[in-house]
């Protein structure tokens, strides 16, 4: 069973290893790096004359296409999508061989996109481990952002309390990451294991300059990517864009294109030890679920309708899973009163980054899934792998949408919020709260939720509570904590804290005495709005200087919309200080033969344990 469910694991983080993925600062060193600056003029999008350049003619093979005297679609710097070079990848590329393999590639894109650049996009090599050292130092590691962090994992039943959740993000990244494309930086890094003469995969390389390309046109900068939820929403249209551009280049290759590509594709067939799969589920679901919602879109409007998404993105993961309720079911903005004690208090992130976080159907799905993996199989306490995993037939886990990020504990969300509750002792003593409200499309679709939520409690050895209602205790463990459980209506409120007698000190009326009646009081009336979750522009309300009374604070405002930089989690007390890298998050990329081939191998040996 580990091998099996191994195979499917190591494929999906191989369709990693090319991701475009924001760090803090991946500064270039003068001797492990290869740069490609742009002419800060830029080029003239309308193409009246051709770039003085002419990259393709040092490596031509003789028998180089006129240029044009404009700028068309599919040419770039004086290569044809279709030029022929002499250029091989066995022994690295020198400045000359890759100057002329990305305009190449840069003209592939457009004549695939039927979109022009802007300008040239620089191409920045540098060395794994330059790569794993800037992302180790970058971020924000502040104690209340390190508390964020840490919270909210635990929150997800992912991270226990007593481990560095930032630590095992940025683990993740620096391990997992081929190539990222930074807006706030104009530039695309290809991170390789020979920076100065590197071995280049054309497809990772046209992913990364595809991603410049839908900066350049469509402002990826100013989408609001806040929290998880946002990030991945904002993803489904970004990444499932450039995964389906990616599909087609890859098919030209293998029709009728010469590209530079490595004989096995995907970099290995294993993963580092300590790789966070809980983490990684819930930021593939835009790679997964995305290339099926822009597909639908392409199939019936071409590229404009796609095009069209850019002015009115996805605004919830639940869009990306279920293509039809796009622009027809917005989420729930969820409204919150604080009502903790003057012990407790919600910690305060700087630079706008908002103080809650938000998880959305897909993550929520993801964490119910996660003791499947975590116990490699052995228990499916809540959604199983043959759930979890979509298969096309024997042996053949589905490459188009290898993950199923629906179950029936998930299905009717409508919107969630997160926050964080810490002492001023959390820091030493680990100890902290939350109160996670989730908003629900039915009372039903709210009762299955719990069902399954109380499941996930049970797997990890909570006992209820005798004498309070819907209160539960994990007595050990590193979710040794206790929990309260509040279905009111279509809401569901789980409040959690280190003791019982706490919990009602992180939000009053939680873990209420058990009256011996069926029917439980209400402690959360006030219930979501049905406003979607970007269309405030205030700051976070001050919830630190609320009481314990019901007196309604409102804390629940979005934020204004300015992302932290592109640490490990795309905005909600984000790792990093600086704006956001908002092109494609943390989560993995295009996924190579390698890949597909490892996820074919597992197959329905997943579903022998069910």
């Amino acid at each position: 069973m580990r091998s099996a469910l191994s195979a499917v694991v190591v494929g999906l983080v191989v369709l990693s290893a090319v991701a475009a993925v924001p760090v803090a600062s991946a500064q270039s060193v003068a001797d492990a790096t290869t740069d490609r600056s742009s002419d800060a003029s830029g080029i003239d999008a309308e193409g009246a004359a051709a770039q003085a350049s002419d990259d393709c003619a040092p490596v031509g093979n003789g028998s180089a296409i006129e240029d044009p005297d404009g700028d068309p679609l599919g040419w770039e710097n004086g290569c044809w999508y279709n030029e022929s070079i002499e250029v091989t990848r066995d022994d690295g590329l020198n400045d000359t061989e890759l100057d002329a393999v990305v305009s190449r590639s840069m003209a592939r894109v457009e004549e695939i996109r039927e979109l022009e650049f802007n300008q040239t996009v620089p191409v920045e090599v540098i060395s794994r481990e330059e790569f794993r050292q800037s992302n180790a130092t970058g971020g924000n590691h502040s104690v209340n952002n390190t508390l964020h962090q840490n919270v909210k994992w635990e929150a997800m039943l992912m991270v226990g309390e007593d481990t560095d959740a930032i630590s095992v993000q940025q683990s993740n990244l620096g391990e997992s990451v081929g190539g990222y494309y930074s807006p706030r930086q104009e530039r695309i890094v290809i991170v390789s294991e020979n920076a100065t003469s590197p071995k280049m995969n054309e497809v990772t390389l046209s992913q990364e300059l595809f991603h410049a390309l839908q900066d350049q046109r469509f402002n990826l900068s100013s989408f609001n990517q806040t929290t998880r939820e946002l990030h991945n929403a904002r993803d489904g249209i970004i990444e499932g864009d450039g995964n389906l551009v990616d599909s087609l280049y890859q098919k030209r290759c293998q029709a009728e294109w010469s590209c530079l590509m490595p004989q096995t594709q995907g970099g290995g067939g294993s993963t580092p030890a300590g790789f966070h799969y809980g983490m990684y589920f819930v930021s593939f679901q835009p790679y997964s679920d995305g290339p099926k919602f822009v597909d639908q879109i392409y199939e019936a409007e071409g590229w404009e309708g796609v095009n069209a998404v850019y002015e009115n993105p996805p605004a919830s993961t639940e869009q990306v899973i279920s293509p039809e309720k796009y622009g027809k079911d917005e989420p729930t903005n969820v409204t919150f009163t604080d009502r903790s004690n003057e012990e407790w208090a919600v910690p305060h992130l700087e630079n706008g980054t908002v103080d809650y976080a938000q998880f959305g159907e897909a993550g929520l799905a993801t964490m119910l899934f996660y003791p499947t993996y975590a116990s490699q199989g052995q228990a499916s306490p809540v959604v199983s792998m043959q759930s979890f995993f979509n298969t096309t037939g024997p042996n053949q886990v589905s490459s188009y949408d290898p993950l199923n990020y629906t179950t029936r504990y998930t299905d009717g969300w409508d919107g969630d919020r997160l926050y964080p509750y810490v002492t001023n002792d959390s820091a030493e003593t680990n100890e902290t709260g939350y109160v996670w409200k989730t908003v629900w499309d039915s009372e039903k679709d709210a009762a299955q939720f719990v069902e399954g939520y109380r499941m996930l409690l049970d797997y990890h050895g909570a006992e209820a509570v005798d004498g309070r209602a819907n209160t539960y205790r994990i007595p050990e463990g590193e979710y040794a904590d206790a929990f309260y459980v509040n279905q009111t209506g279509s809401t569901v409120t789980l409040v959690n804290a280190p003791t019982v007698e706490e919990l009602s000190e992180v939000r009053a009326g939680a873990a209420p005495e058990d009256s011996g009646g069926e029917e439980e009081t209400p402690t959360d009336t006030d219930t979501g709005t049905d406003e979607p979750t970007d269309t405030t522009t205030t700051e976070p309300g001050d919830v630190e200087t609320a009481t314990g009374t019901e007196t309604d604070t409102d804390a629940t405002e979005t934020a204004t919309p300015i992302p932290a930089d592109g640490g490990m989690d795309g905005g909600d007390g984000d790792s990093t200080d600086a704006p956001a890298e908002t092109t494609a998050g943390d989560g993995p990329g295009f996924g190579a033969a390698l890949a597909l081939a490892a996820l074919a191998l597992a197959g329905f040996t997943l579903r022998r344990r069910e």
